[in-house]
């Protein structure tokens, strides 16, 4: 028995096993979806302070008026009816890298997908694994809305100046 023991000690001190090894994909991906600051626009009650574990990441009550329209950060879940539970994980990825949902559309300009679209393939499959993996929690967000549609929850808008050229141009 300590023979065994003094094997296994000496193995853990010879071959450790670093924090990027010992990880499963769903953990990196839960690591840089915090670190992306997903939950920030995905997260019900984020722009108030008032943000709970239970909701994390099943959309925004907030949406980002832009000279496009108004634009609501959607339900990350796995939920079937309001989240991403049909998009499989190579779907979330390619959203995530084209900035192209799987039914076309593209996203909203607000998200940060040129960003994500440098994640090595390995990161992108880890955060799609994250978001397969968390609990299902049903919550439509409103919208999209066209231009001068009236928002009926709260918005933060862009104001372009008058005469200036939009950023996006």
């Amino acid at each position: 028995m300590r023979t065994h023991h003094a094997f296994v000690l000496s193995m853990l001190f010879l071959c450790p096993v670093t924090a990027a090894q010992a990880e499963t994909p769903a953990e990196r991906g839960r690591y840089l979806v915090q670190f992306g600051g997903c939950n920030d626009c995905h997260s019900p009650g984020y722009f108030f302070g008032k943000t709970t574990p239970e909701t994390f990441l099943s959309g925004s009550d907030v949406g980002f008026q832009l000279p496009q329209g108004t634009f609501v950060g959607p339900n990350l879940t796995p939920d079937v009816e309001t989240g991403l539970g049909k998009w499989s994980e190579a779907e979330i990825v390619t959203a995530l890298q084209t900035g192209v949902r799987p039914d076309g559309r593209v996203l909203a300009p607000i998200m940060p997908w040129h960003a994500f679209a440098k994640l090595t393939p390995e990161d992108a499959a880890a955060i799609a694994a994250f978001l397969k993996s968390l609990k299902p929690v049903q919550h439509k967000v409103p919208g999209p809305l066209g231009v001068g549609e009236k928002a009926t929850f709260p918005v933060m808008t862009i104001i372009v100046p008058e005469g200036a050229a939009s950023p996006a141009k």
